[in-house]
């Protein structure tokens, strides 16, 4: 998986619309064997899977499930038919992910907020990966990828999205972690992205304003840069560069320096302020 995924088994969740229906769409456009799509909107995925097949032409089978990846049982299940009816993937895109704001923490409910964001964004693609990682290590002459869609915000606290920065922050370091189990173990074949993007302009995040330096992404842009550095096999892949930037600096200034310098004056602790996402 040096330049392509034709051949490749390809599964990818929230994959109904947004930056998951691209990587689906990259997936068909290089022939990929079988391209799965989980996502718990079903006519949206209904329209997915009709689009898809029309652009593959038979070329690529297509092949969804309604699942709420936040039910962890509902994962299992999953799992299971898509094993016995398609096969383990070789290709596992956690790109699911929700975000509710904005509010500050004491603000927020713990069963509609803190649950669900913990789930989807932290748990889920634990429990996913859980599922088909066995695979993926015993199938060692096929190469095999694991693409986990984190966020800058994991790198850095953030007003008005401290439970989404502690999902995303959780889902990193078990990210790296699991990159460097599958290294120490010699399974070289299955390697491991980790992606920490700021604000991308998919209506997730509408309202809110990219701090200096860190300009709102486009998608196009984002999963363009993502499919290569998961072909070439990157440990890592921050966007824009100024994430990398804070994430050193906050290594080195005193917590209240980087708060004036870093947070106020470029601007990232207000960059939610006007957030408003989408339904």
């Amino acid at each position: 998986m040096t330049r392509t995924v034709h051949g490749a088994h390809a599964l990818i969740t929230g994959a109904a619309g947004g930056m998951g229906r691209m990587y689906a769409e990259r997936a068909v456009v290089e022939g990929a064997a079988s391209v799965t799509l989980w996502d718990h909107d079903a006519p949206a995925l209904a329209r997915a899977v009709e689009e898809l097949g029309d652009a593959s032409r038979g070329a690529t089978r297509i092949q969804s499930y309604v699942v709420d990846v936040g039910d962890l049982g509902a994962i299992a299940k999953t799992a299971q038919k898509v094993r016995k009816e398609v096969g383990n993937p070789d290709l596992l895109i956690n790109n699911a992910g929700i975000v509710r704001g904005n509010r500050y923490f004491w603000e927020t409910d713990n069963g509609e907020d803190t649950r669900p964001t913990m789930q989807v964004n932290a748990l889920a693609p634990m429990y996913i990966t859980r599922e088909f990682l066995p695979g993926m290590i015993a199938a060692a002459y096929r190469p095999a990828r694991i693409v986990n869609i984190a966020s800058a915000a994991g790198t850095l606290a953030n007003p008005r999205m401290a439970v989404y920065a502690a999902s995303k922050a959780a889902l990193i370091a078990w990210s790296d972690s699991l990159r460097l189990e599958l290294e120490q173990a010699d399974h070289g074949n299955v390697k491991v992205l980790t992606v920490t993007p700021s604000y991308i302009s998919t209506g997730m995040f509408a309202g809110a304003r990219g701090p200096i330096l860190a300009p709102i992404l486009a998608p196009e842009v984002v999963v363009d840069r993502v499919w290569r550095a998961m072909l070439d096999g990157r440990p890592l892949l921050e966007m824009p560069w100024s994430v990398g930037l804070s994430r050193a600096l906050r290594g080195i200034l005193p917590t209240r320096v980087f708060d004036r310098v870093i947070g106020d004056g470029f601007g990232v602790y207000r960059s939610m302020e006007r957030f408003t996402g989408r339904n």
